[in-house]
């Protein structure tokens, strides 16, 4: 009678989760299971089968589809899911893929208090993992939000990963906090040669002399990680098949190598000295943001320009962002008009553009000139603090905004930051001349910049006859 009152009891986050937003999912239509179709229905026919009045439908489901069932609920109510039948007691111990963060841990008052929380927390990772009996595809242990430097905490991590390892896992997150330091990854990870997407935060990464890289590995994520230069350069060397690449804010380098020949996306945040790409010729979508104010001309290499020398392995890129730090390093040494190898791919530019440096400029307008597909080009203005402003007689229009060998084939420009400096209202003046296949312009105005500015847009020359100017003024709020 206690199962069966718990059962009638079930509240609408086992219910309606589990059977009305889940079965309704394409797969379930491909089965007839009688009155178990949809909605109410199927919470009717639950209570009906647990009170004697039909047979047990629930137990008959095929295996995959209480399989793929499983797979869309948090781990917290995919355990809840045992108390259905005989047949779900012991389902969940071969779930797939298990996530771990706050959801998994119900008291209220254990969120509130962090040490309840922590430990809540280890006992039910360490009851997942004692119980689960199949492969494990995914492992997700994701910021908890407490801090986990005690030694009891750590050496359980330790303790999964290893777990993990004999798994053959396919897919480790890891993102936690330890307080005033990195917890470090243990030796056996570096040995889980089934990985392809690793993700890690908070961590210092060593790993063993004999190391060579994930040979499996496509997907990996950095994030606040501290390791040697060496360790760094010879894990992205050593995973030979890695195609997404993400750096945020690493510790302990002070430059950037890159060796990937599989790489096809790759974000990098973050201030570094020097930065180099190698056969990395399949990158196709590009984001680098910061970069070190000491980023000057004695990086150059034996190279005339940075631009020259970074953009020589790029030759399919397709997407590109770049900070106005960023531009700052590939602006060092001479700027060329043109790359000798135009970028025939780039569809899509989002660059930062510091309008009182005349070198910024010249580097912005070389990567137009050299983009002849570029289709959609999103511009932020700003002004470096302390720095005089172009002025007429800082520069020669003819000589900084020649006409580029080939008309520009961009559609769509926006514009942000806008704020009535002269070399702002001359690049814009550039875009509108020498853009024939311009369909919209939008420029987003500094604060208190007076509308009349839009009336000096408004009467610049235009190459496309549909180009249509949009003036937005910005919030203030």
């Amino acid at each position: 009678m206690d199962v069966i009152v718990r059962l009638l009891r079930l509240d609408d986050d086992l219910i309606t989760i589990t059977f009305t937003r889940l079965l309704l999912r394409s797969f379930f239509w491909n089965y007839s299971i009688g009155t178990l179709t949809m909605g109410r229905k199927i919470a009717n026919t639950i209570r009906r089968t647990v009170i004697g009045v039909e047979p047990d439908r629930i137990s008959c489901l095929p295996g995959h589809v209480i399989d793929q069932i499983l797979s869309y609920l948090p781990i917290r109510e995919a355990v809840k899911t045992s108390v259905l039948s005989s047949e779900w007691r012991n389902k969940w111990h071969t779930l797939p893929n298990i996530v771990f963060d706050l959801n998994c841990v119900s008291n209220i008052e254990a969120i509130k208090d962090p040490s309840i929380f922590m430990s809540k927390l280890l006992r039910i990772v360490d009851h997942v993992l004692l119980l689960h009996s199949g492969p494990i595809n995914k492992f997700q242990l994701s910021d908890p939000g407490c801090d986990l430097s005690d030694v009891n905490s750590v050496a359980d991590i330790d303790r999964w990963i290893l777990r993990l390892t004999e798994k053959s896992i396919k897919e480790f997150v890891l993102q936690i906090f330890v307080a005033k330091k990195y917890y470090k990854i243990p030796q056996c990870l570096f040995s889980c040669q089934s990985l392809q997407n690793l993700k890690l935060d908070c961590c210092c990464i060593q790993p063993p002399t004999t190391f060579k890289g994930f040979k499996n590995l496509k997907s990996l994520e950095l994030y606040q990680v501290t390791m040697a230069q060496d360790a760094f350069e010879n894990l992205i060397s050593g995973c030979h098949l890695l195609e997404d690449l993400k750096l945020l804010y690493l510790e302990g380098l002070t430059q950037l190598n890159i060796h990937a020949p599989n790489l096809k996306k790759f974000l990098i945040v973050g201030d570094f000295v020097d930065f180099s790409f190698d056969n990395t010729f399949q990158l196709t979508e590009l984001g680098l943001f910061s970069f070190d104010s000491r980023s000057n001309h004695s990086q150059l290499r034996g190279c005339s320009s940075n631009l020259l020398r970074f953009f020589a392995h790029l030759p399919h890129i397709e997407s590109l962002v770049i900070s106005s730090q960023f531009l700052k390093y590939l602006d060092a040494g001479d700027v060329p008009v043109k790359l000798p190898t135009p970028c025939i791919n780039l569809s899509s530019l989002f660059i930062c553009i510091r309008f009182n440096d005349l070198k910024q400029i010249l580097a912005a307008l070389c990567l137009l000139r050299s983009s002849p597909n570029l289709r959609r080009l999103e511009i932020a203005a700003k002004l470096e603090k302390h720095t005089d402003l172009l002025t007429p007689a800082s520069y020669c229009w003819k000589d900084v905004f020649l006409e580029p060998p080939v008309p520009l084939r961009v559609r769509h420009v926006s514009i942000k930051g806008i704020s009535d400096n002269t070399s702002e209202l001359d690049f814009i003046r550039f875009l509108l001349m020498y853009s024939p296949m311009l369909e919209k312009m939008t420029v987003k105005l500094e604060i208190n910049v007076t509308p009349e500015l839009m009336t000096k847009i408004i009467q610049f020359k235009r190459a496309s006859e549909q180009a249509e100017v949009i003036y937005q003024e910005n919030d203030s709020s």
